[in-house]
């Protein structure tokens, strides 16, 4: 499939960026991410993307997953919570009426952004449980930390879903998504757990993606 071959080159670009020194240290996963401000490498190249600023919420987006997981780790939380998932999909559903957009095209690229979320959840789990020495210290507070910084998130993505429309509806959104991404994961230095949560997140971003 034509969409899986590109997301093979987006891991592999961003491999080589990563590996370039550029992203030194970006390697080492560490306990909880903090979100980090894109870098300004080749910024001309970055904006004749005209999805970075989407893509640039979407790492956002993965690297708070690292407190979602400190938070619930060692707790009987789950990572997987519908009732709170619908209730997501369904405030921006409705959002999206109100700014102009297509409500399912909405739903569906919020949908993979907390399936991207919940990929890196289990990558940390999987890496705590093997590795404890690399557990979290702190346990970030869901309801007064994570989840705020979340709804921004959410009020952003809308917004620049708006600001990005032409782009993500043009025959060369494809090629263009999966170039800022690359440049997005770069700018915040994204290991090889957030590069597949960008994978995952990418999907819906483009109208003709799944044509």
């Amino acid at each position: 499939m034509r969409t899986r071959r590109t997301r093979s080159v987006l891991v592999a670009a961003c491999a080589a960026l990563l590996l370039s020194g550029a992203g030194a240290g970006a390697g080492a996963m560490p306990a909880v991410a903090q979100p980090q401000s894109a870098a300004p490498a080749a910024p001309a190249l970055s904006a004749a993307y005209g999805l970075t600023p989407l893509t640039n919420l979407f790492a956002e987006r993965l690297l708070i997953a690292d407190k979602v997981a400190a938070a619930k780790y060692g707790t009987d939380r789950p990572i997987d919570d519908p009732a709170r998932e619908q209730k997501i999909l369904d405030d921006v559903g409705t959002r999206a009426v109100g700014l102009g957009l297509d409500p399912d095209a909405v739903v569906a690229v919020f949908r993979d952004q907390i399936e991207a979320n919940k990929l890196v959840q289990r990558g940390l789990y999987t890496r705590w449980d093997a590795h404890p020495e690399e557990r979290p210290t702190q346990r970030p507070d869901l309801d007064k930390e994570v989840r705020p910084a979340l709804d921004r998130i959410t009020t952003q993505l809308l917004n620049t879903l708006v600001e990005t429309e032409g782009v993500r509806l043009s025959p060369s959104c494809e090629p263009r998504l999966y170039g800022a991404a690359a440049w997005s994961a770069f700018g915040h230095e994204l290991d090889v757990l957030h590069l597949k949560g960008m994978e995952r997140a990418l999907p819906s971003a483009c109208a003709r993606m799944n044509d």
